[in-house]
């Protein structure tokens, strides 16, 4: 008979002190850290950026980041102190998550013309790239056994 592993999944899970991104609201694109879970669907949450609020758990993305030993329930002066110690800010800021967040939102805030001169650079890296290939392939000679017949 064979033997069944069972792992858990990597998932983040819902907790005290885990540290969310708000989608949707008036405070969309902020952080917050959970604060107390009310039910199987809401959560409140609090940070330095938002007032303390209720928040429905589909409203929000959970990152992978936690704040750990945030006492369940801390008012907002406990959580900013932590929040502070634990540099959420600087953490987040430097993950490639919200690099690609920063570069999104960069991009959507283009100009018409903005947008035109990113495609005529574009069109320009993409003619040095074959000319290059080309380039190389006249001057450097194909070494034997690569797969080329001479």
């Amino acid at each position: 008979m064979s033997q069944t592993k069972v792992v858990s999944s990597q998932w983040p899970q819902v907790e005290t002190g885990r540290v969310v991104l708000i989608n949707s609201g008036k405070d969309e694109g902020k952080l917050a850290a959970v604060v107390q879970i009310i039910d199987h669907k809401r959560a409140l949450v609090d940070s330095p950026h938002i007032e303390r609020q209720e928040i429905s758990l589909s409203h929000v993305s959970l990152t992978h980041q936690v704040i750990t030993k945030l006492p369940r329930a801390a008012r907002s002066g406990v959580v900013k102190k932590y929040w502070a110690e634990a540099s959420i800010d600087d953490k987040t800021a430097s993950t490639t998550w919200a690099k690609k967040r920063a570069s999104r939102e960069k991009k959507r805030q283009l100009t018409d013309f903005e947008r035109f001169k990113v495609m005529v650079l574009k069109k320009q890296v993409s003619i040095r790239d074959t000319l290059g290939r080309i380039f190389l392939k006249d001057v450097l000679p194909i070494p034997n056994g690569c797969g080329h017949s001479s």
